[in-house]
C-alpha cells in the first residue's frame, strides 16, 4: 500500500475492523517514512454490474456518481453523509443480490427515490427533478401532487 502523502510502499495497519455489516474491513494505516496516518477499505471484488444508459451505452456501475446525485439533491437539507452513505450501500447490495449484471439506469433511479422519499421530502423533489426531466410545471405539479397524496 502506497502512501497518500510521500508515496512511500510501505505502511503498517494499526487497526483493523469490519463495516458496512462485515463486507468491508477498515484499516487505520501509519507511513513507515512520513509517519502519517490515513484509513483505508478493503472489500471483495466481484464482478462490475453493468448500467445500461438511456442512450444504450453500458457503463460499470460507479457508487461515486450515485453519491454525487445523492448529495446534490441533499444539499442544505437535514440529512447526514451517514444516510447518504447508507442508502448507497442498500441500492449497491440490491444491484449485486439481485445476481443481475446489467440494470437499465432507470432502476438505481427508481431505488434512490424510494429511498429519498423516506427520508426528505425536498430531496426527492429535487432528485425527481432531475430524474424524471420534467418537460413542464404541470408534471412537476403532478409529482408533488403525488407526494402529498401518499
Amino acid at each position: 500500500m502506497n502512501c497518500p502523502y510521500c508515496n512511500y510502499n510501505d505502511t503498517k495497519v494499526l487497526d483493523s475492523r469490519p463495516t458496512s455489516g462485515g463486507k468491508k474491513i477498515r484499516r487505520r494505516r501509519e507511513c513507515i517514512s512520513c509517519r502519517k496516518k490515513f484509513t483505508t477499505f478493503e472489500q471483495v471484488e466481484t464482478m462490475p454490474v453493468m448500467i445500461i444508459k438511456k442512450d444504450n451505452s453500458r457503463e460499470a456501475f460507479k457508487r461515486e456518481k450515485l453519491i454525487n446525485g445523492l448529495l446534490r439533491a441533499c444539499a442544505s437539507r437535514p440529512v447526514s453523509v451517514n444516510d447518504i452513505e447508507r442508502i448507497a450501500d442498500l441500492i449497491e447490495q440490491k444491484l449485486v443480490n439481485d445476481m443481475e449484471k446489467e440494470y437499465p439506469s432507470s432502476i438505481i433511479g427508481e431505488y434512490a427515490m424510494q429511498e429519498l422519499k423516506k427520508l426528505d421530502d425536498v430531496s426527492y423533489v429535487r432528485f425527481a427533478s432531475v430524474y424524471k426531466q420534467f418537460k413542464d410545471i404541470n408534471s412537476f405539479m403532478e409529482e408533488l401532487k403525488q407526494l402529498i397524496n401518499n
